[in-house]
């Protein structure tokens, strides 16, 4: 097996196992546990449910495609769309904030959740700026 074969063959396990893990997210959001479970996720999670879904159907769908072809401009242009939906995710969750740490003061939580989304949203821009660039370029990773 050539360099090149093992590359794409380890490619296609990746986007494999992205399938698996964003299949069994979406079940135990939406389905058994779910969402209502986490104790600290409030009723306005429902709010921002949508595009938290919406990223990761985007997540599966794209690995899918990925399976069957994964040019450098196809994947770029995918990992474009995944992030922007993800980024629009992080953004609501940052507007409604459905979060409640108020049973333990131990730890800062509320600045945590808040720093993640933060660096969520700075990473998230900065990785469709690098998407944008290898759609020009069409160079892989």
């Amino acid at each position: 097996m050539s360099t090149a074969q093992e590359a794409s063959s380890g490619r296609k396990a990746g986007y494999l196992v992205g399938i698996v893990l964003n299949a069994i997210l979406l079940y135990l959001v939406n389905g058994w546990p779910g969402w209502d479970a986490v104790p600290f996720l409030t009723d306005e999670t429902t709010q921002v449910l949508g595009w938290v879904n919406a990223s990761i159907i985007a997540g599966v769908v794209s690995n899918a495609i990925y399976l069957i072809a994964d040019p450098p401009r196809l994947k770029a242009f995918g990992d474009l769309l995944v992030t922007g939906i993800g980024l629009c995710a992080v953004i609501a969750i940052w507007q409604v904030y459905p979060f409640d740490f108020s049973d333990d003061g131990s730890v800062p939580w509320d600045l945590i959740a808040r720093t993640v989304l933060v660096v969520s949203i700075v990473g998230s821009v900065i990785a469709m700026i690098v998407a944008l660039v290898r759609i020009v370029t069409g160079r892989r990773e």
